[in-house]
């Protein structure tokens, strides 16, 4: 027999050929053939099954085999090891009539079985399955496992199990469990999980104008909207007769299953029911402590090709082929087919995601047009002109820019970068950075309203997270010894002291306090590092040696250099200490004993935001409002550990800081994405392919593709955490710091076009499928990008005002222009402020001077507003850096009320919740109330007249019927 396992994630157990033998080792016997039969060879029989031996074969099938166990009980560990010692002890003859007879019963169960979905008897759905190594030398976790799966089937679940030698390392048991139709109504009622009771009489108003642009898009009907539309209630098993069921087998998806499953496996007692202690259950508890190896839901087909089982669904199939391929990349998502699979947490996610990178569509449009501009109006920069005019920039020396090892400089030498500033600090820079903050406002409400809708066609209107919240952490369980009653559930619950609780608190945030320090301690060594390069670059690169390079020679400055190998240094920094504050993250968590699954969540998005927050935002906060902003002047330097370190603190290039906030955001920001691709990308690629080569090593492996899908937390919770982390990082990226870089929303839209499809990808292809969970918004998340919201209408209006030269320049132009013309001529000689050179003292003074300087040269510029030498307020800041300060502070306040309050009638113009919406839930729980009263009085007059009361004509008032009007008011 030769067995196909294919790639991972087939829905197929076993592929046989008819033409294909069998023999011993590659059904997993491994068991030599005695020399006198002779090697068995592939293509061949064993031994010939002429009439007689058939015969013969099976008259001795109830005698051979007849003291084994029961069918039934044919996949059980115990009766598969008796079986083979037996075979084991016969020879000859005897042993291979046994091992046909074990061959046949073999691939009679496979061909009942032929598709992973389904119990061997083709029949009942596997609903979940629970893999376990049986470790014969630990009785504990056989007996939790006895006992936990007696309980399961006790609460009503069947389970099956598959025997090790069907495993690809031959020691993984599978069970199998599958919910019958009384147990999923049960718990579908517990759970109050809505089900359709009518069809949707609501016409859809598809009309939107220009609807044909966005045919090209579309996907089939058949794939975007999977199922019919109709008005849902919570199930009632007492009225399951009220709703809209077809077939039992069906009516309930199979995310929707597996979530009842998994409600049932998390709840489960793993001691037997006299033990005093009640608080040890849950699967969680069992994997923890190794009793189980995995637990998941299995996909329904292999991703490659449509199941060929009639009763088996292709969803996965049609998710691969329509969704998670790369060539799908700019179609629509069928969101409603993802939220049917995955569920509708996993479902939220992806919508989210697919809607910002659908506005990020017009933040690129208009920051490409911004730096279009830019680009058109480089020959019109007057600025520029005169810094790499021979006459104006070649004649003015400016000071050395370090202590010692700088040297005098002429002007002209920064010409490139000042034409590079040009692009991104011109007038463009102010619109487009109101633009955003108009911009984050809108997506935050449009996201509302999108929500809104997904609420609505995907039942979560009514969803409440009680059971969420109510349900204890197994860790909590474990770790709180002393216990309370419960005002809710009126039972005794574990609880932490308040002391205890106190103390962990503390110690949290002297932890938290503690690395964030780290991460400043670092951007401070990167600051160190810059100061001491940048004197090094500025020696080697005297007397611009570095020209010698044809392309890029005429390109490369000290401030160039410094800044470019800095941000890369800072940005291994950031990969690394990320790997670190991972950990630390959640062992933090972890120490202070969160009491339900979504105060853990809530706590780790917190520390981890902002762990993340300071590592990747923390040296773009340094370059855009510290570097040169206390610098001193000539004579009088500010040092950074004061004057004993000799480093000087860094100055800004004449053509500004902008150009070097540009720099570190690009490298920070594209290599993040980049790294982040690649990595979530080829790990999984990797894994998997390992597995794929394990499972050709061992082709006799049965469910080698259950074991091949890894979770690598791809989409647990965890997973989905470090998913929506990622994102909500690249958004501050394009909001916090967009003034300096308008290109930055376009390399975000580039980015999540291909972060759609790599998370498509590796969900669908690469992991185990993910238990079902309901969500019905992002959580967390929307409340800190409304926070990143607020903020980066303020940092932008600092960056505008104090990094970029916009304002110096519009000052000069409208104040100090002594043509009184509306140019920038003579900008630049204003800008600069002069030094008397006999006065820097001489332990600071240029070790070496430049072959041009001479000794006719007795004044140098430094980039500040104060007055000239032999004033009498000398070295002072002048009345110019004041008009100056003034203009700055009131541009920040100007803007940021103008964007506030375009923002809040932004808010207030668009309503969170669509009025079809709106309309839509009025209808259904009219209909739902109107519906179960009609059905209740149908119900009561039927029992009535079984009981012989048919004389009796009147209204039962057991439910009154009650107006149109009464209803339809009580319900709004």
């Amino acid at each position: 027999m030769h067995r196909i396992t294919g790639k991972a994630g087939g829905d197929s157990l076993i592929e046989m050929s008819p033409t294909d033998s069998f023999n011993d080792d590659i059904n997993g016997y491994h068991q030599h053939v005695p020399s006198s039969t002779g090697s068995i060879q592939q293509g061949q029989s064993p031994f010939p099954l002429t009439p007689d031996v058939c015969l013969e074969t099976c008259e001795s099938l109830n005698s051979s085999l007849a003291s084994l166990a029961p069918s039934d009980h044919s996949d059980s560990p115990k009766f598969e090891e008796q079986t083979l010692e037996r075979i084991n002890t016969l020879t000859g003859l005897s042993r291979k009539r046994a091992l046909f007879l074990k061959f046949r019963s073999r691939v009679d169960k496979q061909q009942q079985s032929k598709d992973s979905v389904f119990f061997r008897d083709g029949e009942r759905r596997i609903d979940f399955v629970l893999s376990f190594v049986d470790e014969k030398d630990d009785t504990k976790k056989q007996e939790r496992r006895k006992v936990y799966e007696a309980n399961l089937m006790k609460v009503g679940l069947e389970l099956e199990t598959e025997d090790k030698s069907e495993s690809e390392d031959g020691k993984t048991y599978f069970v199998k469990i599958h919910a019958p139709w009384e147990v999923l109504a049960t718990y579908a009622d517990v759970l109050k999980i809505k089900v359709p009771f009518k069809a949707n009489d609501i016409p859809e108003n598809n009309d939107m104008p220009m609807n044909w642009l966005s045919t090209p898009f579309r996907l089939p009907e058949h794939i975007m909207h999977p199922e019919p539309d109709y008005f849902t209630a919570p199930f009632s098993k007492s009225k399951s007769d009220f709703f809209l069921i077809d077939n039992k087998d069906t009516f309930f998806p199979p995310s929707t299953r597996n979530r009842i499953v998994y409600y049932i496996l998390s709840r489960c007692s793993y001691i037997k029911d006299e033990c005093i202690d009640k608080d040890k259950k849950g699967i969680k508890r069992l994997l923890n402590n190794g009793t189980y190896t995995a637990a998941f839901p299995l996909h329904d087909s292999r991703y490659w090709i449509r199941s060929k089982d009639v009763n088996c669904e292709s969803e996965r199939y049609n998710l691969y082929k329509h969704w998670a391929r790369f060539c799908c990349s700019f179609k629509e998502q069928p969101l409603n087919l993802v939220r049917k699979y995955y569920g509708e947490k996993i479902g939220i996610y992806f919508a989210w995601l697919g809607f910002y990178t659908e506005m990020l569509i017009f933040a690129a449009i208009v920051g490409t047009i911004c730096f279009i501009y830019g680009f058109l109006t480089f020959d019109d920069n007057e600025s520029s002109k005169e810094i790499c005019s021979v006459e104006i920039g070649g004649s003015i020396v400016m000071c050395p820019l370090c202590d010692k090892k700088c040297t005098y400089w002429k002007l002209n030498t920064t010409c490139n970068s000042s034409w590079q500033s040009h692009l991104f600090d011109n007038v463009g820079t102010v619109f487009f950075a109101i633009f955003m903050g108009i911009w984050v406002t809108l997506f935050l409400e449009f996201w509302k309203r999108r929500q809104a809708r997904l609420e609505y066609d995907w039942d979560l209107v009514d969803f409440e997270e009680e059971q969420q919240q109510l349900q204890l952490r197994p860790e909590y369980e474990t770790k709180c010894r002393n216990r309370k009653l419960n005002r809710i559930t009126q039972e005794m619950e574990p609880y932490l002291p308040v002391t205890s609780k106190c103390a962990r608190s503390c110690l949290s945030g002297a932890t938290v306090l503690l690395w964030i320090s780290l991460i400043i301690a670092c951007i401070i060594g990167v600051i160190a590092y810059r100061l001491a390069v940048y004197a090094s670059f500025a020696s080697i690169m005297k007397d611009s040696s570095t020209t010698k390079l044809e392309v890029v020679g005429p390109y490369i400055t000290p401030q160039l250099a410094t800044s470019v190998t800095a941000s890369c240094i800072n940005f291994v920094i950031i990969m690394i200490l990320n790997l670190m504050y991972e950990r630390v993250a959640i062992w933090i968590t972890d120490m202070e004993i969160p009491k339900t699954h979504l105060e853990y969540e809530n706590k780790l998005t917190v520390k981890m935001f902002l762990f993340q927050f300071v590592n990747y935002y923390s040296s773009c906060f340094y370059v855009a409002f510290f570097k040169g902003k206390f610098v001193g002047y000539p004579g009088k330097y500010a040092y950074m550990f004061g004057t004993w370190s000799n480093l000087r603190n860094e100055e800004c290039d004449p053509g500004g800081c902008l150009i070097e906030l540009t720099t570190q955001l690009v490298i920070v920001m594209t290599g993040k994405q980049v790294w982040g691709n690649i990595q979530e990308a080829l790990v999984p690629w990797l894994m998997n392919w390992w597995g794929s080569r394990k499972a050709r090593n061992h082709p006799e492996s049965l469910y080698s593709r259950w074991e091949q899908d890894h979770d690598l937390q791809g989409f647990g919770q965890l997973g989905l955490f470090y998913e929506y982390l990622e994102m909500v990082i690249q958004f501050g990226f394009i909001t916090l710091f967009v003034a300096s870089f308008p290109l930055a929303p376009l390399l975000a839209l580039i980015n999540n076009i291909i972060e759609i499809r790599v998370d498509a990808w590796k969900l669908t292809t690469q992991y185990r499928r993910p238990v079902a969970s309901k969500a019905h918004s992002i959580g967390a998340w929307e409340e800190i990008l409304s926070g990143i919201a607020v903020l980066s209408v303020v940092t932008n209006a600092f960056i505008v005002a104090f990094t970029s030269d916009m304002i110096p320049r519009l000052v000069y132009m409208y104040a100090y222009n002594p043509e009184d013309s509306l140019n920038m001529k003579g900008y630049i000689n204003n800008s600069l402020s002069v030094f008397n050179i006999s006065e820097i003292q001489e332990p600071n003074r240029p070790e070496e001077l430049p072959l041009w300087f001479d000794s006719s040269i007795t004044e140098c510029r430094y980039r500040d507003y104060r007055y000239p030498p032999g004033h009498e307020k000398r070295y002072t800041h002048n009345m110019q850096f004041w008009h100056i300060l003034a203009a700055k502070l009131a541009f920040i306040i100007i803007m940021e009320h103008v964007v506030f309050l375009v923002k809040f009638f932004v808010a207030w113009m668009i309503p969170d919740v669509p009025s079809d919406v709106r309309a839509r839930v009025k209808r259904e729980r009219y209909l739902v109330q109107e519906h179960l009263h009609n059905y209740e009085v149908e119900k009561l007059k039927i029992q009535l007249s079984q009981h012989g009361n048919d004389e009796c004509t009147c209204t039962p008032m057991i439910y009154p019927s009650l107006p149109t009007h009464e209803v339809l008011s009580e319900c709004l």
